[in-house]
C-alpha cells in the first residue's frame, strides 16, 4: 500500500521498513503506524501469522533485502517499500527468520540487489535465492534454541537498563545533596588539566580486529583497533571529552583517537578524576552549536568540591558500579557472539 498521508494515524496497523529493522520479531503491538484502509485492501495487502516481510530498498547494498516475520493473528497491512512473502510450503516461521539473518543467506540475498545511490531487490530476485532447510522437526529445535538465546540477550539488556537507571539516579541524588549542602565553590578548570589530541590521532582508519583501541567520546566509544605502535596515549586514567557534542567517557587503558575535536582531561589523582567525571555526567551537558566548547565554556563551569574523604567515597562508589556495568555488558557481548557463531555454523 502507498496511502496518502491523511489516512495515517487510525485504522489497521501498517508494517513499514522500520518495523522490519527495529524489532526482533514483528507483533501487532510493536508495529508503529496505523492506516485507514478501503474495502478489499485487507485481502490484497493483508499480513497473517508466519508471513515474511522483506526490506525492498536500502541506502547500502549490505542492508538490502533484510527480513523479519509477523508472529500475530491480528490483521495488518504492509507498505510499498516492503515485500510480503506468503507460505507455499511447510516451514517454522521462527526458523525462517533466523535462517534469513544468517551470514550465508544474507550473502545470497545481497548479490541479488541492484542500484547506484539506492539499492533495491524485487520479488524476482528474492525468488532465485537458494536456501537449505532441514525437516520441520529440526527447524523447530533450531528455532527454539535461538529463541532461548534471544530471550537471554533481552534479559541482559534489561539488567543493563536497570543498572544505568540506578547509576543515574544515584548520581542525581548525591550531587543534588552536595549542591544544597556544599554549593558551587570551584571551577572545573581548577581540578582538570587538558591536553590536545593531535599526538594520538590514528593515521590509518582501516581498522583491524586486535590492537590498540581507537576511541571517540560519543556513543560508539570504540571505533575499532589499530596496529600502529606510535602515538599511543598511555599516561594513565583520563577523560576524553568531545569538544563539539560535550559527550565524555572515562578511560583507564591505552588508546588512540580519530578526531582532533577531542580534549584529554586529567586530574591530580584517580579519585578526583572519577569524581569530576561523574559530576560532568550529572550536568548532562549538550549543545546544538558546532564550535569548540571546552576552553571557552566547560572549564569555566561552576563545580562542587567537597572534602577529600567525600571525594574518595563517591569515587569508589561509582568505580564499583562502573566495573559492574562493564561486566554485564561483556556478558551481553558473549551471548551475542554465541548467537552469531550459531548462525554461521548452523546455516551453511
Amino acid at each position: 500500500m502507498n496511502p496518502e498521508a491523511k489516512r495515517f494515524g487510525n485504522g489497521v496497523k501498517f508494517i513499514s521498513v522500520m518495523d522490519i529493522l527495529n524489532n526482533q520479531f514483528i507483533y501487532y503491538d510493536n508495529i508503529r503506524a496505523s492506516v485507514e484502509i478501503a474495502d478489499g485492501d485487507l485481502d490484497t495487502y493483508g499480513v497473517k501469522y508466519g508471513d515474511i516481510l522483506f526490506q525492498r530498498s536500502s541506502e547500502t547494498l549490505e542492508d538490502v533485502g533484510q527480513a523479519n516475520v509477523y508472529l500475530d493473528s491480528k490483521p495488518a497491512v504492509f507498505g510499498g517499500f516492503v515485500i510480503r512473502g506468503k507460505s507455499k510450503g511447510n516451514y517454522n516461521p521462527l526458523f525462517f527468520r533466523y535462517l534469513l539473518t544468517s551470514p550465508t543467506v544474507r550473502k545470497r540475498v545481497i548479490v541479488k540487489g541492484a542500484g547506484a545511490q539506492h539499492f533495491n531487490i524485487g520479488q524476482d530476485g528474492l525468488s532465485k535465492v537458494c536456501i537449505d532447510i532441514p525437516c520441520i522437526k529440526e527447524q523447530e529445535k533450531i528455532a527454539r534454541l535461538l529463541a532461548l538465546l534471544d530471550e537471554r540477550i533481552a534479559t541482559q539488556n534489561k539488567i543493563i537498563d536497570k543498572l544505568q537507571s540506578l547509576i543515574k539516579g544515584l548520581r542525581n541524588k548525591i550531587f543534588g545533596k552536595l549542591r544544597k549542602n556544599v554549593g558551587f565553590n570551584a571551577m572545573i578548570g581548577d581540578v582538570l588539566g587538558y591536553e590536545q589530541p593531535q599526538s594520538y590521532i590514528v593515521e590509518d582508519t582501516e581498522y583491524v580486529d586486535e590492537g590498540t583501541p581507537v576511541l571517540t567520546a560519543n556513543k560508539a566509544f570504540v571505533l575499532g583497533y589499530t596496529s600502529e605502535t606510535e602515538g599511543i596515549y598511555d599516561k594513565g586514567d583520563c577523560i576524553i571529552f568531545d569538544d563539539f557534542t560535550l559527550d565524555c567517557k572515562y578511560v583507564d587503558f591505552p588508546f588512540k583517537v580519530k578526531s582532533s575535536a577531542i580534549k584529554i582531561l586529567t586530574a591530580e589523582n584517580k579519585e578526583l578524576l572519577r569524581y569530576t567525571f561523574e559530576f560532568l555526567k550529572y550536568l548532562d551537558l549538550s549543545t546544538d552549536e558546532h564550535k569548540r566548547h571546552y576552553i571557552a565554556e566547560t572549564q569555566n563551569q561552576e563545580f562542587i568540591l567537597p572534602t577529600t574523604q567525600i571525594v574518595r567515597t563517591i569515587s569508589h562508589t561509582f568505580s564499583v558500579l562502573s566495573l559492574r556495568m562493564e561486566t554485564v555488558i561483556k556478558q551481553r557481548l558473549l551471548f551475542e557472539k554465541q548467537k552469531q557463531y550459531l548462525l554461521r555454523q548452523m546455516f551453511i
